[in-house]
């Protein structure tokens, strides 16, 4: 089967929902550590869910941009790569969503606790008021959809340049098919 414009996105937004689930999941968890209210929770949750999510991704891309090679004809470089960047696109959609609701749903106790607290640490910087603060808060969710969005589709489209070449790398010493001419020598 030809791998034609549509039937990239098609591919792109299956699997892009796969990575944006993935995701969505790690990040839910980490606040599901976040409300036991144990400092060590969080921080190992944090760190074990970031690893799993950043390998995990890593492998994935590997195995559905070989998925991708495998299934259609002609699948060349540029294609495996720019499969990469929609996937990106897509699954930042997901997670960008999903991260700005968690900033809309956040209590209002806990975003004036955080405001208080940068407000404190910027204070030695210059003339930071809490309503400069307030008015960054209201506009948070929309931060933290757009930059977790951008930071998502940077991700995929440096992880699919890297690995789009390393699926189609050759070893160089290859002759005939995976023979190498020493095989039929006889070392007794």
């Amino acid at each position: 089967m030809k791998l034609d414009n549509k039937t990239l996105w098609n591919e792109a937004g299956r699997v892009g929902f796969v990575f944006g689930g993935l995701s969505s999941l790690c990040l839910l968890l980490k606040e599901g550590a976040a409300l036991t209210g144990s400092n060590f929770l969080v921080t190992a949750a944090a760190v074990i869910l970031w690893a799993v999510e950043f390998f995990g991704c890593i492998l994935l891309m590997k195995k559905y941009m070989l998925d991708l090679r495998d299934k259609f004809d002609g699948v060349t470089m540029v294609d495996t790569y720019r499969f990469g960047r929609r996937v990106g696109i897509l699954s930042g959609l997901i997670l960008a969503a999903v991260n700005a609701i968690l900033v809309m749903n956040t209590p209002e106790e806990t975003m004036a606790s955080m405001l208080s607290q940068v407000s404190a640490s910027l204070s030695g910087l210059g003339s930071v008021s809490e309503d400069e603060l307030g008015r960054i808060a209201d506009k948070l969710p929309l931060y933290t959809f757009i930059f977790q969005w951008i930071y998502c589709f940077l991700y995929g489209s440096v992880l699919s340049a890297i690995m789009s070449r390393y699926i189609y790398a050759r070893d160089i010493f290859e002759q005939d098919g995976g023979r190498r001419e020493d095989d039929n020598v006889d070392n007794q």
